[in-house]
Formats: C-alpha cells, sequence, structure tokens
C-alpha cells in the first residue's frame, strides 16, 4: 500500500507491505501523480516496508531522478540497511539523501486485557 500526502513544499510517500514485482502495476499512476504535484521536496516513508526487490528499487530510482530533473531532493526515511543495500547494488544510492535521524514510531502494540 502506498499512500501520499502533500504539504505546500514537501510530498509524502508512505509505503507498507512489500514494494516488489507484484506491485508494480501500480508504480506508473503513483509516479505521475507525484511529478504532477511538482513539490520540491520527496520524502519516501519506509518504515513499513516488509521486502524491497529490484523493481521496487527502481521506482524509487524513478521518483529520485525525476524530482532531480526539476532540481528538487527526495529523502528516504525509516529505509532498513536491506533496502539501502539494494539501492546501493543498483548503483543509485547518490540520488537519495538518507534521514538517519528518523525513528520509526512501532507498528502496534500489544496489550493482554484478560482478567484471571
Amino acid at each position: 500500500m502506498i499512500e501520499i500526502a502533500t504539504s505546500p513544499a514537501t510530498t509524502t510517500l508512505v509505503i507498507a507491505g512489500d514494494l516488489d514485482l507484484a506491485e508494480r502495476d501500480q508504480f506508473p499512476e503513483i509516479a505521475a501523480r507525484v511529478v504532477g504535484l511538482r513539490r520540491q521536496l520527496l520524502v519516501i516513508d519506509m518504515c513499513r516496508v516488509t521486502f524491497m526487490d529490484s523493481t521496487g528499487a527502481a521506482f524509487l530510482i524513478s521518483l529520485a531522478d525525476s524530482g532531480r530533473k526539476r532540481g528538487g531532493a527526495t529523502v528516504l526515511r525509516g529505509c532498513d540497511d536491506r533496502d539501502l543495500f539494494v539501492l546501493e547494488v543498483c548503483g543509485a544510492l547518490e540520488l537519495f539523501r538518507v534521514d538517519s535521524e528518523h525513528r520509526c514510531a512501532p507498528t502496534s502494540t500489544r496489550t493482554d486485557s484478560s482478567a484471571d
């Protein structure tokens, strides 16, 4: 699942689940929407990404490249080492700013509500 949020200067993509070949059908529409918004900063929140393959990396690279051509920047936040490695192997890590200060919120809190 990919959600798009905007502010006057920023577009934020929040990605949850797998970012891979199985999800590729939605990539062109999302890319067109992001490019059409013409914001200078694209923030890609990957806190809830469970897996990314080279198809997902190519999608992120195309978004970053489109932004760079317009003079913008793309920030990855919540990206784990495995995902950064995929982008590095693709030779594209330099297209991104990596937000190493961001801390992802816990995905769920478990409580035990049973009474003994």
